[in-house]
């Protein structure tokens, strides 16, 4: 089975808990739009009250493709 990287994106301040939710609703519609629902996993975490990631988790064979369009802050193996 191939392996699966979530991509990340980081959102700090006062208000990345609400950014970083409405970030995963556009990851959603995106996921929608483009009928990719095998990729479906996707989230948000919140490290403190200053800083909230987005994810999503795609193969790691389409990580180049999304990097490029979608210009996540980081990425890393995802592992359930």
């Amino acid at each position: 089975m191939e392996r699966q990287i979530k991509l990340i994106w980081d959102f700090k301040g006062p208000n990345a808990l609400q950014t970083a939710q409405h970030h995963e609703i556009h990851l959603k519609d995106y996921i929608k739009t483009e009928q990719l629902q095998d990729w479906k996993i996707t989230g948000f975490q919140q490290i403190n009250e200053m800083h909230t990631l987005a994810f999503w988790v795609i193969p790691e064979s389409e990580i180049l493709k999304f990097r490029d369009i979608l210009k996540p802050h980081r990425a890393t193996l995802y592992t359930e």
